[in-house]
């Protein structure tokens, strides 16, 4: 009998997300996550940007769909990214203000009633769903908007 070999160090890579508008895109991760342009590129018809930080890559962008993230349909709920404190939480909602992005809740909410994690749940201007959350110091916050469930799934 065999035994299937299994990875031993899985871990996130990147993450490929296919947008309508590569500049306007580009713009928005950068100013929204301080995410950096690793390099950006064109060949005739086709357009891509890879952002990360620190050398890491982290998201690339593929100009190559219309209309908006169809959320109805099987595929990517959403995708979350992780600080350290509350207050980076903060500063990615005034970012995000300043540039008049679509709210799913109003201001930084909990993952759970009574929860101590919790971030800021938004789209990006193709639809896709974010959230930029911090896995403590919320304790005490207000009311999580869907009660028990958890708030990361029902937006």
């Amino acid at each position: 009998m065999t035994t299937a070999l299994t990875p031993t160090a899985l871990k996130t890579g990147h993450v490929g997300l296919n947008v309508t508008d590569l500049t306007r895109s580009k713009d928005f991760y950068q100013r929204v996550l301080g995410l950096e342009l690793m390099v950006d590129g064109r060949d005739g018809d086709r357009e891509w940007a890879f952002l990360g930080r620190d050398g890491t890559l982290l998201i690339t962008l593929w100009r190559q769909s219309e209309g908006l993230f169809a959320t109805a349909l099987p595929g990517l709920h959403h995708l979350a990214f992780q600080v350290d404190t509350p207050e980076e939480v903060l500063a990615v909602q005034r970012n995000l203000s300043d540039l008049g992005a679509d709210f799913h809740y109003d201001g930084v909410v909990a993952h759970r009633e009574g929860g101590d994690s919790g971030g800021v749940f938004f789209t990006d201007p193709d639809g896709i769903r974010l959230e930029v959350y911090t896995p403590s110091g919320l304790a005490g916050k207000d009311a999580a908007p869907v009660g028990e469930a958890p708030t990361c799934g029902f937006f």
